[in-house]
């Protein structure tokens, strides 16, 4: 009876398993074991060269040929091969390097003040409690939730030089401090979005206001993950706040910062709705920068496809260059 038991529960032949265990495992007769990464990736690797690649081809391809009406309306007419005399007319014409100085300005100017602005709100999240923290943060999304069109138009409001609040506000101050700020205390029909200066000085705090609470929210998410071990001992050593930032947070923080950095360059370089609704279309030349410029070849009469194409091929070039040499600081940094 012990035997037949034994037998029943599996236990009879212990061979028999162990003979299962060393058989080899069968292979199947797919992809070989250092195929199977790629297959995963290809799906995603032919989106990108859908999307991305293609139509940025498509876009070198043009800015050397000359493409017009008679290229892109029915039974088109093949278009004229003209090597880089785009891109010579493009670097002899005196609003590239308009266009250029204020779109290099103007992102310079919006990155630094982005970051400051978003890491200091980021900062001030973090001291708050939970409750509060999440209140604000909801409160802060919706701006940079709320479409380019949308934002643009509510500064123009605000900045009108009729019925705006900003000269409205600024009326109100005492004469003695807006002469010694300004130089002037009368503000009634001062028109900000006619002359170029104006023009990007509104632009600056309309994409500041929109850009910051992504910056914050990413550096909330950062300070979350530094130990508060290392703040204590901060503390019971009397460092003051802006040794502890200095020393602890912000070493900690500066991958989240160089992803901010290179993310906030590539967003400004392209600013395009703002501007165009804010210089009311592509009327004031002097306030051009390269998209808007890039644009303005392309699709008003008469369209030069090219042109722009050549336009835009530099603009990428550009943020590319100053991505690549940022990147690169960050490996040499990283590996010393």
């Amino acid at each position: 009876m012990a035997q037949t038991s034994t037998i029943a529960r599996g236990g009879g032949d212990s061979s028999a398993p162990a003979r299962r265990r060393q058989k080899a495992p069968r292979r199947g007769r797919g992809l070989p074991d250092w195929a199977i990464p790629y297959a995963f990736l290809l799906p995603g690797l032919l989106v990108i060269a859908v999307l991305l690649l293609y139509p940025l081809y498509q876009m070198i391809d043009m800015s050397f040929h000359k493409v017009g009406l008679r290229q892109i309306r029915p039974n088109p007419q093949p278009a004229e091969f003209l090597g880089l005399q785009n891109y010579t007319d493009v670097f002899k014409s005196d609003l590239f390097w308009t266009s250029l100085r204020n779109t290099v300005v103007f992102a310079a100017v919006t990155v630094a003040l982005t970051l400051l602005l978003g890491t200091l709100v980021g900062l001030l999240l973090h001291r708050l409690g939970k409750k509060m923290s999440t209140f604000l943060i909801i409160g802060i999304m919706a701006a940079w939730a709320t479409p380019p069109t949308a934002t643009a138009i509510i500064w123009k409001w605000l900045f009108d030089s009729d019925a705006g609040v900003a000269n409205w506000a600024l009326n109100q101050l005492p004469d003695w401090l807006s002469n010694a700020l300004f130089g002037r205390s009368d503000w009634s029909g001062q028109p900000w979005l006619n002359e170029p200066f104006t023009i990007y000085l509104v632009l600056v705090v309309a994409v500041v206001w929109a850009s910051f609470p992504f910056i914050a929210v990413s550096v909330l998410a950062g300070l979350k993950a530094i130990p508060s071990e290392l703040y204590e001992a901060a503390r019971v050593d009397g460092s003051s706040p802006l040794r502890t930032f200095r020393k602890i947070t912000f070493p900690l923080l500066k991958p989240v910062f160089s992803v901010l950095l290179v993310l906030s360059i590539i967003w400004d370089f392209k600013v395009f709705t703002h501007l165009y609704v804010l210089a009311g279309g592509t009327t004031n030349r002097e306030a051009f920068n390269l998209p808007i410029w890039a644009y303005t070849e392309a699709f008003s009469a008469p369209p030069k496809m090219g042109f722009g194409a050549a336009i835009s091929v530099i603009l990428t070039v550009i943020m590319l260059i100053i991505t690549a040499v940022y990147v690169r600081q960050i490996v040499r940094t990283e590996d010393l």
